[in-house]
């Protein structure tokens, strides 16, 4: 084990990686107060620091209740979707990649046949076989290529 300077790292191929359980915990256990408490205050109806409202409003009756509990309602799915947007930008971008992936599987399938046809592209008798596989494999890597374009440009 290569010696690098930190107590409790582990070498590997001579680059040492630290994880102290500490500091991950530490990390996530104040990530995950701060969200409980934005998630309580919009569930609640207070928006923190950024209106002059005092509190949630407190009304009687059914239709008052109905009310309160749209608004609760919508109150909790407006934390939800402010939770999950980062995960819905990486998302994005994983589908992109992936998407640009399967869209590259055509062209890696028909090169060869482009390659074995390729006496033919004039006239012969296989020029429909290597008109439709260029075809084929223009199309693929233009949305392949598309793909993993527009997931780099993704912020």
């Amino acid at each position: 084990m290569a010696r690098t300077g930190y107590p409790a790292g582990r070498a590997i191929g001579g680059v040492c990686i630290e994880v102290k359980p500490e500091y991950i915990g530490r990390v996530l256990g104040i990530g995950l107060r701060v969200a409980g408490r934005v998630a309580g205050q919009r569930i609640v109806g207070e928006v923190p620091h950024s209106s002059p409202k005092a509190g949630p409003v407190v009304s009687t009756g059914t239709a008052a209740r109905a009310r309160d509990a749209g608004q609760a309602t919508r109150n909790v799915g407006r934390g939800v979707s402010g939770f999950l947007k980062p995960f819905r930008n990486v998302g994005g971008k994983i589908f992109l990649e992936v998407t640009g992936a399967f869209f590259l599987l055509p062209v890696v399938v028909f090169a060869p046949v482009l390659w074995r046809t390729r006496a033919s592209w004039q006239q012969g008798p296989d020029h429909r076989t290597f008109l439709s596989a260029a075809v084929i494999i223009a199309v693929f890597l233009y949305l392949g290529v598309t793909s993993f374009w527009r997931a780099r440009r993704r912020s």
